[in-house]
């Protein structure tokens, strides 16, 4: 009988699927909750307080992409190391790339703790939001490091087929963190009421917990991985490579982020209905859009084994098999929701009629196009896991970019849409990255893409080979 880890590689495509993307999945709606949570006990502060949240995400969440984009890197490693079989290789990708997230949270926390004043006065952020504000951002960004090292852990953990256990860990922290919100933000016994600040420090504990817990799993030798303090010493040429490895993957999420606040300037233009009618339809897709992130997840992990094990046609038949499941599920989704949309916007906002009717016609433009969107993302995990980081981060700066945002003004401000160009710019958009992102993927130039060679030894000359020269700059 084949162990686990050899059935990714041999069993059938479906069922491994599956298994590695629910507890994925899981493990993201779980993550959800930790933003819930806050927004829960930060309500209760009032509106200012609030809005001190809200003005810090955007530069907290474009600091965590950066992370994202290397945990992501060094996932990809592992995963291709682990179907080659290279199990020195993946503790050394492993301990090198909790190194260089380790170095990089430190400096830009660092950066961005001594910057937060200047930047929210650049936000032109109120005398009564600003207090809050900015003991919100500096505790965030003193826990950017535990961050980083549970982001790197779980995408260690997907690197070699184990997506349960950080489910378990994540679903631990968040309880926690739902016991120590209302503790630190209004304080209790000899806990004085912090505010804002309070739910930050909850969750920079909650994270700190999660990072050790993280660290004592992979030195303790289970889950195919071990490692050890001398893993730790610098392969400089090694985090170098894998940094430009990453850094594309950092740039996409950034760019994606930053075009969402672009766009979120478009819309109010057309008045505070329209903003408000937007910001449900997003609470509607980011729940929709978990499935499809966590079918990436695995698809990425399975390939990237299947590619280190020289699986080269396992690996194509996987990034179609998901390609077709996340595209059924998402239109499924989307057929529920263009149906019931009133009904999914009434959830959020009960009772204003305006709202429901202007966010109902939102979703009922864009849903009938998330199956595009899930094949989309399901074709950008087989790019990421062949190594391809670069095609991946150009195909969100053209969709976000050359075509959402610039057919969202053209459609919106010189066409007798309106509001509703808008909308259509997403359904629109949709179509065109997938039929892009499917030919790229029918070409088939990924396959040929591999960061490993089974004959590596464990040595510094060796470890310069790790990622070829052209990683950064080749885009096929």
């Amino acid at each position: 009988m084949a162990s686990p880890k050899n059935s990714l590689l041999e069993g059938p495509i479906l069922k491994s699927l599956i298994t590695l993307a629910v507890p994925i999945v899981l493990a993201n709606i779980l993550q959800a909750g930790y933003q819930l949570i806050d927004a829960f006990w930060v309500g209760r502060l009032g509106g200012e307080a609030v809005a001190a949240v809200a003005v810090s995400f955007p530069v907290i969440f474009l600091s965590i992409s950066i992370g994202m984009g290397l945990a992501i890197a060094g996932s990809t490693l592992i995963a291709q190391y682990v179907g080659a079989k290279n199990h020195d290789m993946v503790n050394h990708v492993a301990a090198q790339t909790l190194l260089m997230i380790v170095i990089a949270s430190l400096a830009l926390g660092a950066i961005g703790f001594a910057l937060a004043p200047g930047l929210l006065h650049l936000m032109g952020v109120s005398a009564e939001v600003y207090s809050g504000a900015l003991g919100f951002m500096r505790v965030s960004f003193v826990g950017l490091v535990f961050n980083f090292v549970f982001f790197m852990f779980q995408s260690i953990m997907r690197g070699v087929g184990e997506a349960k256990l950080p489910v378990y860990i994540v679903l631990g922290t968040v309880i926690l963190n739902f016991i120590l919100d209302p503790l630190f933000i209004f304080g209790w016994s000899s806990i004085p009421p912090l505010g804002v600040m309070g739910a930050a420090l909850a969750t920079l504990g909650t994270q700190s917990v999660a990072a050790l817990i993280g660290l004592l799993v992979l030195f303790s030798g289970k889950y195919g991985i071990h490692l050890s303090l001398k893993d730790f010493s610098p392969d400089f040429a090694y985090i170098k490579r894998a940094f430009f490895l990453g850094f594309p993957a950092s740039i996409e999420m950034s760019a994606r982020a930053l075009g969402l606040t672009v766009m979120t300037f478009l819309i109010a233009s057309f008045g505070t209905l329209s903003v408000a009618a937007y910001g449900v339809g997003s609470n509607v897709l980011q729940v929709v859009i978990i499935p499809a992130m966590g079918l990436s997840m695995a698809i990425a992990t399975l390939v990237g084994q299947n590619i280190g094990a020289g699986n080269i046609e396992r690996a194509a038949r996987i990034g179609k098999l998901g390609a077709w499941l996340s595209f059924g599920i998402l239109t499924g989704l989307g057929v529920v929701v263009f149906i019931f949309a009133p009904y999914f916007v009434g959830f959020f906002v009960p009772g204003d009629q305006a709202v429901i009717a202007a966010g109902s016609v939102f979703l009922r433009v864009m849903a009938l196009s998330w199956g595009f969107m899930g094949v989309q993302m399901a074709l950008t995990g087989v790019l990421r896991a062949s190594g391809n980081m670069v095609m991946t981060m150009m195909l969100t700066l053209v969709s976000q970019w050359v075509v959402q945002f610039p057919l969202a003004y053209v459609l919106s401000k010189h066409t007798a849409l309106g509001i509703t160009g808008i909308w259509w710019a997403f359904p629109l958009s949709n179509v065109l990255i997938a039929l892009i992102t499917l030919g790229i993927y029918a070409k088939g130039d990924w396959k040929k893409k591999r960061l490993t060679d089974p004959e590596e030894k464990l040595t510094e000359q060796v470890s310069e080979e790790i990622i070829a020269e052209e990683a950064y700059t080749r885009t096929a």
